[in-house]
């Protein structure tokens, strides 16, 4: 007896619950590509390709200051220069379109360096000869299950949101999954023309456990028997339309209702097909199409909860290009295990589904190719345009199913790891509201970002003054933002987990994108140059004050500092409207205590007792935020005999402090700062860079010299400072330290959300619990 999710499904219901965007190009870069692989199934080929694209980024260089300086001069000069990036891209096409789709490739392929092909998959022994004629390149045939593994765990490690959980009937049907290390065991259905069972337990420890006939194929083949329809994804459709109920026999067909004795409602199916051999009338493309998809799904599913309990395994994850985001079948897949496992095993579909032996083949040919193998141990970014191919008449065809993926992680030379000081790293989420959930937040920051457009169009022509085109860039930028901002206005899920990180982070992409490396480069370097004048009044003014007073001023100078952020748009239009606006101005602006959330009398108690060992140090602007607030503070730390570490901006965000400017900063205030230069000098202060070019912070995803820094110098305090890394993300985050979260919040909305009104001050000071 076979089962489903019900017969609430009406005919009505269509694909526009999938996960699918509108198209974009599809071949990309094919004229820098550098390594190909290549996945030929039973009926799909699926090409991964790595190529490099040039594009420009801001570089900050210090100027001699060894000669008498005059008020005119210029802490540093920024530079705009060309660097090459690496980029995976993916694409999929029908085996029958092999021949004209390894044609275009051929045509469009000028790098002549390359010249070998891995190839995996049963038909890399039947098309080996095609594709070395067609392409000139040796094929190199690797291990099928080999490939697919070494693939599968490489975007559940490296990708975030790669798995998800599908809940049709909850608020936010697709709940992505937190990338972690912990991955193993798991096991995985692959799904392609037949389905492989195979149980992971290591990198390189898996097995093949079962299988099964009846698959995608099995769906393709019946479908085009029963509909006369050739093609996969006009199956899929007409699925999507069809009400299986017309075609299958239910329990309560034969019972009248449900049958309680065993646990069985009415609207479970107990024959697929049942009712053609017993109706004399002729049924529907769609609805036949839809019975179909039912029965290769749940059989699909029970024979992925019988794997999993026979191997005390729960976390199940489906690969193989059968389930295309498509909502009928993941949510009768999510059903059947539900039901046979009592909701102890969990159903995880992948956002790269098909192409986890692609990116098997290409890691195998990048660990024996030396020029490569960087890019693969390290955090390179990856580029998926998700794509079905056809050709009719040299024209391209395609659809994009599942997300226009920038699937994409920091382009970084360095390994991301986790804070060590998370309480637990498996259960952290660095964001604080999901907006795929919250429909209230949701419009309103969709609406923000959108509204904020022309500010950030207008900031990144003024950055470029002296190049015409730039103008043109901006707009092309503009144009793609609101796309992707209307996109996920009708689609929340479509491109991950709908954060207002998530948010920051695609627009910087796409600033990145159109060339526009460092928006706010020239409004950093002359804020930074000014705050640099006061440095000294600030502290100077600070040092005569009393113990208590002082505590009190450096934590308000903290605060003040966190309004210059460029980032808010409330704050933005003064810094535009009112040039005089500065330090004293912002302490003003403050809300007066007791304050929003407010713990400084347990953080004053805390300071009474001896000093931390080494405080670990999130900066956020560029400024007076870094150099009158963060600087004073830290330098109270220092004399107290505490170390400190500040880990800022690898790459610019906003008017975020990145590395190259904070060393540059550093060394301006050591030559005038005794304190700072002999914390410098004796190492008790450190910069190092979080490994992220984002507003927000991920304490999943840092550099791993900083994680290794926090863990040699024993730190035992960690700082979060800024909107962005202290109330969009981490405001929840559970720390094994002493922890010290603070911000101004600079946005009306949000601050009437949280009980406050806009400048409103939080100032979480945390303990963790003792075991």
């Amino acid at each position: 007896m076979a089962l489903s999710g019900g017969t609430t499904d009406r005919g009505s219901h269509s694909m526009d619950k999938s996960i699918t965007l509108p198209p974009d190009e599809i071949f990309r870069n094919l004229e820098n590509a550098k390594m190909f692989a290549i996945d030929i199934g039973g009926s799909l080929t699926k090409l991964a390709y790595y190529s490099t694209v040039q594009h420009k980024v801001a570089k900050v260089r210090s100027f001699d200051h060894s000669a008498k300086e005059t008020d005119g001069d210029l802490l540093y000069e920024i530079s705009v220069q060309e660097e090459i990036t690496a980029r995976l891209h993916f694409i999929k096409f029908e085996n029958a379109y092999i021949e004209t789709c390894l044609d275009f490739i051929k045509d469009h392929l000028v790098n002549t360096e390359t010249k070998v092909i891995k190839a995996t998959g049963g038909g890399a022994y039947k098309f080996k000869d095609l594709v070395e004629k067609k392409l000139k390149l040796k094929v190199d045939k690797e291990d099928e299950m080999t490939c697919l593994i070494k693939g599968c765990n490489f975007v559940l490690k490296n990708i975030p949101h790669e798995a998800f959980v599908y809940a049709k009937h909850a608020d936010s049907e697709f709940r992505f999954q937190n990338t972690h290390p912990d991955i193993f065991p798991y096991l995985l259905i692959n799904i392609g023309s037949g389905v492989s069972i195979v149980k992971v337990e290591a990198e390189d420890k898996f097995e093949r456990i079962g299988g099964s006939s009846i698959g995608g194929g099995t769906f393709w083949g019946l479908g085009a028997l029963l509909t006369k329809t050739k093609r996969f994804d006009e199956l899929l459709q007409l699925a999507s339309k069809g009400q299986h109920t017309n075609v299958d026999m239910l329990v309560k067909d034969i019972y009248g209702g449900a049958y309680g004795s065993l646990g069985l409602t009415g609207n479970l199916i107990a024959s697929s097909f049942g009712k053609s051999a017993t109706t004399d009338k002729e049924f529907s493309k769609e609805d036949m199409a839809k019975s179909l998809l039912h029965m290769i799904s749940n059989d699909i599913g029970q024979l992925a909860c019988l794997y999993a309990k026979l191997h005390n395994l729960t976390r199940v994850y489906f690969g193989g290009f059968f389930i295309r985001g498509h909502p009928v079948t993941m949510h009768t897949i999510t059903y059947s295990i539900n039901f046979f496992t009592k909701g102890e095993v969990q159903a995880l579909f992948l956002r790269h589904e098909g192409y986890l032996g692609a990116i098997g083949a290409f890691l195998k040919g990048a660990e024996e190719d030396s020029k490569l193998l960087l890019c693969t141990q390290s955090n390179c970014f990856i580029y998926a345009a998700v794509s079905v191919v056809c050709f009719t008449y040299l024209e391209l065809c395609w659809q994009l199913w599942s997300h226009e993926c920038i699937s994409r992680m920091d382009r970084l030379d360095r390994q991301l790891v986790n804070l060590p000081l998370l309480q637990d790293p498996t259960s952290y989420i660095p964001d604080t509201v999901d907006l795929t959930e919250d429909a209230l937040a949701r419009e309103y920051w969709l609406y923000c970002f959108e509204e904020a457009l022309d500010g950030v169009v207008k900031r990144a022509i003024a950055s470029q003054k002296d190049q015409p085109e730039a103008v043109e860039r901006a707009e092309k930028f503009r144009q793609k933002y609101r796309h992707k901002v209307q996109t996920l206005r009708h689609q929340p899920f479509a491109y991950g987990s709908l954060t207002v990180r998530s948010l920051l982070d695609t627009r910087e992409h796409c600033l990145n994108e159109f060339n526009f490396p460092d928006p706010y480069s020239k409004i950093k370097q002359k804020e930074n140059d000014m705050a640099l004048k006061y440095y000294l009044k600030v502290v100077k003014s600070v040092e005569e004050l009393s113990w208590e007073q002082r505590q009190f001023t450096l934590v308000k100078g903290l605060l003040a500092g966190n309004v210059f952020d460029w980032g808010a748009k409330a704050v933005s239009d003064v810094l535009e409207s009112d040039p005089d606006f500065g330090f004293e101005q912002a302490k003003q602006q403050l809300q007066e205590r007791p304050w929003l959330v407010d713990a400084y009398n347990q953080w004053i108690e805390r300071l009474k007792g001896p000093p931390h060992k080494c405080a670990l140090f999130f900066v956020d602007n560029s400024g007076i935020d870094i150099i009158l607030g963060v600087f004073p503070f830290i330098r109270e730390l220092l004399v107290r005999g505490t170390e400190v570490v500040l880990a800022s901006n690898s790459g610019p965000a906003l008017n975020d402090v990145t590395n190259s400017e904070l060393q540059i900063l550093t060394e301006r205030i050591a030559a005038m700062d005794p304190v700072i230069h002999a914390a410098l000098k004796e190492d008790r202060l450190a910069l190092v860079q979080n490994g992220s070019s984002s507003p927000c912070l991920d304490l999943s995803r840092l550099d791993k010299v900083l994680a290794t820094a926090v863990r040699e110098r024993g730190t035992d305090l960690v700082i979060i400072e800024g909107m962005g890394r202290a109330i969009h993300t981490n405001y929840y985050a559970m720390l094994s330290c002493e922890s010290l979260k603070l911000a101004v919040i600079k946005n009306s909305w949000l601050a009437e959300r949280l009980g406050g009104k806009i400048f409103s001050v939080v100032f979480k000071y945390e303990v963790p619990s003792k075991a």
